[in-house]
C-alpha cells in the first residue's frame, strides 16, 4: 500500500466518488483507510447526542491526488 497518513486522496468508487480528502489513519493489516469527511455516518452517543464520524474504506477505492 502506497498510501500514508497525511496524504491527499481522491475517492474512486461509492457514494463519495470524486471527492478528495486527507488520510487520517491507515490500517495496513486490514488494507483500509480513514479519510477526513468521507463515508460519514451518524452515531447516537449518550453524552454528546448525535455525532457524525468518518468510517474506514478499502484502500483500493482511493488514489493519491496530485496536490
Amino acid at each position: 500500500m502506497n498510501i500514508k497518513t497525511g496524504d491527499n486522496v481522491t475517492i474512486l468508487t461509492g457514494k463519495d466518488r470524486g471527492k478528495t480528502g486527507k488520510v487520517l489513519r491507515v490500517f495496513r493489516s486490514k488494507n483500509r483507510v480513514i479519510v477526513e469527511g468521507i463515508n460519514l455516518v451518524k452515531r447516537h452517543k449518550k453524552e454528546e447526542g448525535i455525532v457524525e464520524e468518518s468510517r474506514s474504506i478499502d484502500a483500493s477505492n482511493v488514489r493519491k491526488s496530485e496536490k
